[in-house]
Formats: structure tokens, C-alpha cells, sequence
């Protein structure tokens, strides 16, 4: 039995890939570890490449893109430690970071899931913790939300000094106990990408389990802002929006659908007027409307 079984799950990440598990082996000092690498049919020589430097990890290969979830599944059922840290390959460990969230875990038997302070190239602090999804963030700005209730919905902006008790954590990072797993079982894999994690959560809280943030871990996660620039993921990050609603808040799920359509004809309109009286001369709004666009016309085939 190890301390830590770290499971990374690779799609054509090969350079991100091995600096994630390099920074393991340089911050991991007195813990007993396994690393499980899940590739979900790479092309870019990640495989070859992360058993040659790395010869002592053990690789799953998967044909195709299962999804996060799924291939993630694959070694939490062959994992051998207490504990599972679930990591993406654009992070990069700190010196203590596992430590300090093993640390925490060791001294809240309740705790099921624990992060850590996830952080920009410069240092900056990325938002870490997650709330659950409901019809007042749907409907309301989830910064204002922030600002107003900090306490229901801590943020980046705030200073905490110790642990607190959240409802769910960006998935980039996370320590979960191989009791609570065995308990709630494993993610959920109607979901390909995105809010596996939060599902997840919900279902520890659910069964009586606390999820902490801990933000004396700190975590380098170096691309978390990228997809959000792309059209197919944010498909999928609506794909598995509609599906959390669908499996939690049943009867809310075609509010849902009418609340986020209405607001994509808002934001659509208003980077057309935007794209007009710049003569479509600025490339961000230009892209905006592409992505804009993209998105209504998944929504009129019925979100396939």
C-alpha cells in the first residue's frame, strides 16, 4: 500500500505531460507513491516518451479519447494508495504542495476531497474552488455573487490563512481518500469533460463526506485558461452542464436550456453591434462572434 497513487490522464500533451510528472518526482520527499499515466489514444509520442524518462510508472493505453472521467476511472480501480491525486498534465507541483494536502487529510478523517491554490505562470492565483451548479449562479453573475457572499462563494480574491470547507474544487488538482471512493464509487462517466469532478463532490457531500480547500498547497496549472477560447470545449463544458442539471435538478434542466440560449442571442448580438462599430477590425471580437455563433447552431440541432 503507498501513501499517494497519482493518476494523469494524457491526450497529445507530450512536453506538459512529462514536466507534470518530473515535478513529482523533485517535490515528493517522505510519502511512498505510485504514478498511473491513462493515454487516451496520443499521436504526439507521449506514451514512448514518458516510459523512457520515466520507466518506473505505470501506462494505460486507451485506443481512443475516452473522456477525463472514464480513462481516470481506469486506474482508480488498480490504484494501490490511501490516497488518489488526480492531476492534468498542464500542472506543476510545489515544493510541499502534496505533503501539505496529505498533511490535512491525515487530520480530517471527514474530508473525502482536498485542492490546493492553483496558480497562473506569474504567480497570479487562478480561481481553485467551485460551487455547485444552481439557477442563482445560472442567473445571476457568479463574480457578483463572489463579491457580495464571499463566504458562499469563496474566490481568488480572498486571503484565506487555513482550510475551509467548499463545495467542489477545479478538477486540476485533487486529493481524494480511497475510502470515500470506495464508499460513493467512481466518477461518473456520462461525462466526457468538465463537472466530472463536481458530480463527483456532490456525491461525497451527499453521502455525509467534506470537501476542503487547503491553500497552503500550491499548484502551477498553466493552461487552465485556454479552452475556454475554443468552441468545441465550450460545447463540452455545456454538453456536461446540461447533463449535471439533467441527473440533479431534473425539473430545472429545460430552464436551464432556455436561461443559457437566451443569454448566447444576448452576448451574440452585442459582439455583432461590437464587431460592426470596429468594422471587424478587432480579431478577439471577431473570434467571439465565431464562437458565438458556433454555439447557437449546437444549440438549434438540439445539443447533439
Amino acid at each position: 500500500m503507498h501513501d499517494i497513487s497519482f493518476i494523469i490522464v494524457n491526450w497529445n500533451t507530450r512536453g506538459l505531460l512529462l514536466n507534470c510528472i518530473a515535478s513529482i518526482y523533485e517535490t515528493i520527499r517522505r510519502l511512498s507513491f505510485e504514478i498511473w499515466l491513462v493515454d487516451n489514444g496520443s499521436s504526439d509520442g507521449s506514451v514512448e516518451a514518458a516510459r523512457e524518462r520515466f520507466p518506473n510508472i505505470h501506462i494505460l493505453e486507451n485506443r481512443t479519447n475516452l473522456g477525463f472521467a472514464a480513462a481516470n476511472n481506469l486506474a482508480l480501480s488498480r490504484m494501490r494508495g490511501r490516497y488518489a491525486v488526480l492531476l492534468n498534465t498542464d500542472t506543476i507541483l510545489t515544493e510541499g504542495a502534496v505533503s501539505s494536502l496529505h498533511a490535512f487529510m491525515e487530520a480530517e478523517p471527514e474530508a473525502a476531497i482536498a485542492c490546493g491554490q492553483l496558480l497562473n505562470d506569474d504567480g497570479s492565483r487562478q480561481n481553485s474552488i467551485a460551487n455547485f451548479p444552481s439557477l442563482v449562479s445560472l442567473i445571476s453573475n457568479e463574480t457578483l455573487l463572489r463579491l457580495l457572499f464571499p463566504r458562499r462563494f469563496p474566490s481568488k480574491r480572498q486571503d484565506h490563512q487555513g482550510p475551509i470547507e467548499i463545495d467542489s474544487c477545479i478538477g486540476a488538482c485533487i486529493m481524494v481518500r480511497k475510502e470515500a471512493i470506495d464508499r460513493v464509487g467512481f466518477l461518473d462517466e456520462r461525462y466526457f469533460f468538465f463537472l466530472e469532478e463536481t458530480d463527483w463532490a456532490y456525491r461525497m457531500k451527499r453521502a455525509g463526506w467534506k470537501n476542503c480547500f487547503v491553500p497552503a498547497a500550491r499548484i502551477y496549472h498553466t493552461q487552465g485558461m485556454s479552452v475556454k477560447r475554443r468552441a468545441d470545449a465550450r460545447i463540452m463544458f455545456y454538453r456536461s452542464r446540461y447533463a449535471y442539471f439533467k441527473k440533479w435538478r431534473p425539473a430545472a434542466y429545460p430552464f436551464v436550456r432556455a436561461v443559457i440560449f437566451i443569454r448566447l442571442m444576448v452576448n451574440t448580438l452585442l459582439s455583432l453591434l461590437g464587431a460592426g462599430m470596429t468594422l471587424c477590425l478587432k480579431k478577439d471580437l471577431n473570434r467571439k462572434l465565431k464562437v458565438y455563433a458556433q454555439l447557437i447552431l449546437w444549440h438549434m440541432k438540439g445539443c447533439p
